[in-house]
């Protein structure tokens, strides 16, 4: 049983290492400027 154990440690500590030594991938950083939701309305007089 202690094989065993030893076997299973061993293919966890080789995936960790595996997973750990991968790296990262670039991602794109991408700014957006919003839109305006409505328009200011303009001051056109009062009897306009």
């Amino acid at each position: 049983m202690s094989k065993s154990i030893m076997l299973l440690a061993m293919a966890g500590l080789v995936a960790a290492v595996s997973a750990c030594s991968r790296p990262a991938p670039q991602q794109e950083f991408v700014v957006v400027d919003p839109e305006p939701i409505s328009i200011e309305p303009v001051y056109t007089g009062k009897y306009k």
